[in-house]
């Protein structure tokens, strides 16, 4: 990429500072750590020429597509990306995501990939109503589908065969778990659990985008146990990691988040810890480790 700074020991990459990046600013402020945030808008990366230093770069794009090919440049020039490029791929791809969590033995949500809507509705059959149809790359909730019986799934697929891009026409689809209303998130940053909140809102989609309240509970030792299994197979070293909890209270995993919005999860757990100076603690360990 073509940093302004050349001294500057850390990259934050973003295309917008929202308030969890500039918590993240703080934090390294408050560190002392030597940094520049690099706006992903106007990056770019020459193939045939490395970086003049080697950089750790934290990854904050918000586009997934963005996210994973400027780790890819990052990587490619000699930095030190986190998450990295391999992370970012799989987390952002919910089937991916979910074959991670599988070959890991972690229990997940009864889960089936077709490859045309048609297909779709045959994986359905064989998942069962109630099920869920989910874009396999996207965030917040959207275009998540609720499909209660075989008619609507039909009308869903109608409307999936009528989209442009033939990766809209894969469909991930997965059985609804009926559970209570919320669903858990953990953070994990470096192996290590941050803390747990449940998420609870008046939508079935308890996405704090949506306006989902958060509230800090103590974790199980099998929620413990899950989120950092979760962050392990999907080689994220700062991770969101969703949970839901079945009819019988049995914790299974959703998904992995790569770029982690934590501002509802720092409301809710207040003083106990501060995420932001966690990851700029781990940051600091890190390229240690890489460049000393």
């Amino acid at each position: 990429m073509n940093p302004a700074t050349p001294a500057a020991s850390f990259l934050l990459l973003a295309s917008r500072v929202r308030a969890d990046e500039k918590r993240l600013l703080d934090a390294f402020e408050r560190r002392g750590m030597r940094y520049e945030y690099l706006d992903s808008r106007t990056a770019w990366s020459p193939l045939h020429q490395d970086a003049r230093e080697r950089r750790l770069v934290l990854n904050r794009e918000i586009g997934h597509a963005r996210a994973l090919y400027a780790a890819r440049a990052l990587e490619a020039a000699g930095h030190v990306v986190v998450n990295s490029a391999a992370a970012t791929d799989v987390c952002g791809d919910k089937w991916q995501t979910s074959v991670a969590l599988r070959a890991a033995g972690l229990p997940t949500p009864r889960t089936a990939l077709g490859l045309t809507p048609e297909a779709a509705l045959e994986a359905l059959e064989a998942i069962g109503y109630p099920a869920v149809v989910k874009p396999l790359v996207g965030s917040w909730g959207r275009l998540v589908t609720p499909v209660p019986d075989r008619r609507t799934a039909e009308t869903v697929m109608e409307y999936i065969a009528a989209l442009p891009s033939p990766q809209s026409h894969i469909v991930y689809a997965q059985e609804m778990i009926a559970k209570p209303d919320r669903d858990i998130r953990a953070i994990v940053v470096g192996g290590e659990l941050l803390g747990t909140v449940h998420r609870r809102g008046e939508q079935w989609r308890t996405n704090v985008a949506r306006g989902a309240t958060t509230e800090a509970f103590e974790p199980s030792a099998d929620i413990v146990k899950l989120a950092l299994a979760a962050a392990e197979a999907v080689g994220a070293d700062i991770a969101g990691v969703d949970l839901i909890e079945d009819a019988d209270g049995r914790p299974l995993v959703l998904e992995v988040n790569d770029g982690v919005e934590f501002s509802g999860f720092q409301r809710a757990v207040g003083d106990r810890v501060d995420v932001a100076d966690r990851i700029a603690q781990f940051l600091m360990t890190r390229a240690q480790s890489c460049f000393e």
